[in-house]
């Protein structure tokens, strides 16, 4: 079993491998009376068991299933979480469960944020995407009509419980979709990730542990230095700019690793039109991208959706567009870009025609 240490606004475990959901009881950080596990219908038995463990521990415990993937971040299922909240008598020293995706664990830690002004939150992600980033770094939130996670708080989770077992059952597209943000890390900070993914990574490989660690790593190290998004956490930006307006524009029909790999390569051809980067360095990202069955461009009919998606991003500051580049591996900046040269980016990759 593996285990990493991230400090938030207090110290908390992430803890990774095969089993590792037998030990949700063992990371309690204290007495609990009662809890609310939420979860969307597709990780139910998953979820019943976190449960089980949980009554074994002499904690009530009652669930909130909710909508799955994105459509269970909006204000609506929020309200009813709230409320399913307030019916399980939750009290300032209960508990909130998030067991699933990104999204479950998104708004379990908005819920936990915002219920009674904040209560404990204890994650156990589901999927690959999950454990190496959503779960991760005590950003909550959830979606509004202008843009994705605009609605959120920073809140820590007591621990991460990340069941490699999980994974398992993970459909194949929504594995690979987790691999983008684990190449992300590589490209941003550790090198030795790019290493493990030369070859086409598998569920069943016995790397995945190890790179979800080495993600977590990543993740881990640049919160500990900067919890709030206000100085260097911006690089774990990379390649999301674009990410959100695809996301946005497409109904979130393209999950977010598929995005960020797209966005990923955006970035890349802005870095080589700043003149910040080659374009062999933009080849070997997408070449690495690729190489794990990520996609690596998108099509949106107008120039103008995109920078107006963009515009409203929670990354605009004084209505510039700030992005995060790299020049090379495991060199990172933010700059802010001017429209003319997103669309060049964008007309050299094909993101729009000429």
């Amino acid at each position: 079993m593996r285990a990493v240490k991230v400090q938030g606004e207090h110290e908390y475990p992430v803890v990774i491998g095969a089993g590792a959901a037998d030990r949700v009881a063992t990371a309690l950080d204290r007495d609990y009376e009662r809890a609310l596990v939420i979860h969307p219908v597709a990780i139910s038995q998953i979820a019943r068991e976190v449960g089980d463990q949980l009554e074994k521990a002499g904690i009530v415990t009652s669930y909130f299933v909710h909508e799955d993937g994105e459509a269970g971040k909006t204000v609506e299922q929020l309200a009813a979480a709230w409320e399913a909240a307030g019916d399980s008598y939750i009290g300032r020293r209960d508990l909130i469960v998030g067991v699933g995706g990104g999204a479950t664990t998104d708004l379990a830690g908005f819920v936990a944020a915002t219920w009674l002004r904040g209560v404990s939150v204890l994650q156990v992600p589901t999927s690959l995407l999950a454990m190496v980033d959503a779960a991760v770094g005590g950003k909550t939130g959830i979606n509004t009509r202008h843009g994705k996670n605009l609605a959120g708080a920073f809140h820590s989770p007591i621990a991460v419980i990340a069941d490699t077992d999980s994974l398992a059952t993970l459909p194949e597209a929504e594995f690979r979709a987790g691999l983008g943000e684990i190449i992300k890390c590589g490209f941003i900070r550790d090198e030795s990730i790019l290493d493990l993914a030369r070859e086409p990574i598998s569920k069943d490989s016995s790397q995945v542990a190890e790179l979800v660690e080495k993600a977590v790593r990543v993740k881990a190290d640049v919160v500990g230095a900067d919890l709030k998004e206000s100085g260097e956490r911006e690089i774990l930006n990379y390649g999301h700019t674009l990410a959100h307006v695809i996301e946005k524009v497409s109904g979130y029909e393209i999950r977010h690793g598929e995005a960020v790999s797209i966005g990923i390569v955006f970035a890349a051809h802005v870095a080589v039109q700043l003149g910040l980067a080659d374009a062999a360095w933009l080849g070997q990202q997408r070449q690495f991208l690729a190489g794990q069955g990520l996609p690596t461009n998108w099509h949106c009919k107008s120039m103008e959706t995109i920078l107006d998606v963009m515009s409203a991003d929670k990354k605009v500051r004084s209505g510039q567009v700030r992005m995060v580049l790299t020049t090379q591996c495991g060199h990172t900046l933010v700059r802010v870009v001017q429209p003319p040269t997103l669309r060049a980016a964008a007309l050299t990759m094909g993101v729009v025609d000429g």
